[in-house]
């Protein structure tokens, strides 16, 4: 099992933007991408320009076809120039 944390950093004037794509991409995931256990979005209470995706997955293969999914593309595409600075992503493994 691989767990995502992705911690994305959006433009202030872009937030609602980004938070109407997101929610696309999470209903298609959850929907269409095999594999996916978990699939949610958070938005930090303190400073709402931190949304972080909060994903788990099956396996590396189901992990890496929702990578190379249309809508996955296609938010990643539609959102490159909203970021405030880099994504921090991470890529964990089930403990416990």
């Amino acid at each position: 099992m691989i767990q995502i944390i992705a911690n994305n950093y959006i433009k202030a004037d872009k937030v609602d933007e980004f938070l109407k794509l997101a929610v696309g991409l999470v209903e298609e995931t959850r929907a269409k991408d095999a594999g996916c256990i978990r699939y949610e979005l958070v938005q930090d209470m303190k400073n709402p320009q931190i949304l972080t995706m909060l994903e788990e997955w099956e396996d590396q293969e189901s992990l890496k076809s929702h990578m190379s999914s249309p809508h996955f593309i296609k938010i990643t595409t539609a959102t490159a120039d909203f970021a405030e600075k880099t994504a921090e992503v991470h890529v964990c493994k089930k403990i416990i």
